[in-house]
């Protein structure tokens, strides 16, 4: 269960997002109190904290007595996603979906921290508690089934993968329908997305994610979230039309938008001089802690199939250069393809891509075409397994 709060972040469709609310936590009123009980985790530092375009921002700290209680107050802008850090480990972590006047109590010990919170308070404390222990249930089996690669082929790989991750995503689709404005859709709706695009995909997630998608429009109509949301559903949307009109899973996208932009060098480099290669074009930045711990995957997956077609396309949305040129050599992001304009989220790419946070990644075939979009982790490698292993 050792990487169970460390995907979260990485299977969110919403990673680093252009918001600069977090930054005035000490001046605004506090309008969310999260309480409770860690057992064996007496005199430990507790944080909440938001994902944002400089990684992640305490919002609130505190510390458990000496047996385990502790109380926590803060600030939220509204509806989003948190997470609450037990110490100073990446994977005591628990994701909360948070809205103004939130009043949350967690019971729960050490070990079971980022596994079994048992939240109350809210209305999204109920399908939170189910959703991650079925959770922990699927990474238990998933890494049983890692450990056979070798004995089984592919295709029964992914047929074991899908058996396992059958019952989690059936659950968070039901949670869905019945009640689609539940802030944790926020989180459920990963298990509807088509991360290893639409040959596997079951048509009834769109209905559902459309459902999502609308009722969080009425509810959160003014929040960042709920616009992310509309906007991630309809690329859903439109890359799926593509996918039936090409009538086949590798011609599922139009052709990607020319990038042309300069290296750290100064040189001017084509994402259309790349044209013969499967490519990931991946959109991150120096600041992003979730692109940043997604880059030892990335430079797993490219010295693997660099080899067989295989290159990696970085667009940065750094504005210093010399903490862009910092991170490609201190991640080893050893593929040669790094270019940014150093406009932030200025740059024009925001548009043409139709994207609002990252770590937002496309995967291209050799002809330019779309092949998917928001592969990460385990469905990039899966992917790029399906087309390179052979």
């Amino acid at each position: 269960m050792k990487k169970l709060s460390y995907l979260f972040a990485l299977l969110l469709l919403f990673g680093c997002t252009n918001s600069e609310d977090t930054d005035k936590q000490d001046k605004l009123e506090e309008n969310i109190s999260i309480s409770g009980t860690v057992k064996d985790g007496e005199n430990m530092a507790i944080y909440l904290e938001a994902l944002s375009q400089q990684g992640s921002i305490k919002v609130a700290e505190t510390t458990t007595d000496q047996n385990g209680l502790f109380e926590l107050k803060g600030n939220v802008p509204g509806m989003g996603i948190y997470q609450l850090r037990l110490g100073e480990s990446q994977d005591k972590v628990v994701p909360l979906t948070l809205s103004p006047n939130d009043d949350v109590q967690l019971r729960t010990s050490f070990n079971e921290f980022a596994i079994r919170p048992n939240v109350s308070g809210t209305e999204w404390s109920k399908p939170m508690n189910l959703y991650m222990e079925k959770y922990a249930v699927f990474m238990g089996q998933q890494m049983q089934l890692n450990s056979l690669q070798g004995q089984l082929s592919e295709d029964e790989m992914m047929a074991k993968y899908l058996e396992i991750r059958k019952p989690l995503d059936d659950f968070a689709r039901d949670q869905m329908n019945k009640n689609p404005a539940n802030p944790f859709n926020i989180i459920l709706s990963t298990s509807a997305t088509p991360n290893m695009g639409f040959k596997d995909w079951d048509p009834k997630n769109l209905d559902v994610l459309i459902k999502v998608a609308k009722a969080f429009k009425k509810r959160y109509k003014d929040s960042p979230m709920a616009a992310t949301m509309e906007t991630q559903v309809f690329q859903i949307e439109s890359a799926y039309n593509e996918f039936l009109n090409a009538g086949s899973d590798k011609a599922q996208g139009p052709l990607v938008p020319e990038i042309s932009m300069k290296d750290p060098s100064g040189k001017v480099i084509k994402l259309s001089s790349l044209r013969g290669k499967i490519v990931l074009v991946d959109f991150w930045a120096s600041w992003c802690g979730p692109c940043r711990k997604e880059s030892p995957n990335v430079v797993k997956l490219y010295k693997q199939y660099k080899d067989k077609g295989f290159t990696v396309f970085s667009v940065s949305l750094d504005t210093d250069p010399a903490a862009w040129k910092k991170a490609i050599t201190t991640d080893g992001l050893i593929w040669p393809y790094h270019v940014s304009d150093l406009l932030g989220w200025d740059t024009p790419l925001i548009q043409t891509f139709a994207f609002n946070s990252i770590p937002h990644t496309i995967l291209i075939d050799e002809d330019g075409k779309i092949i998917a979009t928001g592969l990460r982790g385990v469905s990039l490698e899966q992917k790029l397994n399906e087309l390179l292993d052979n």
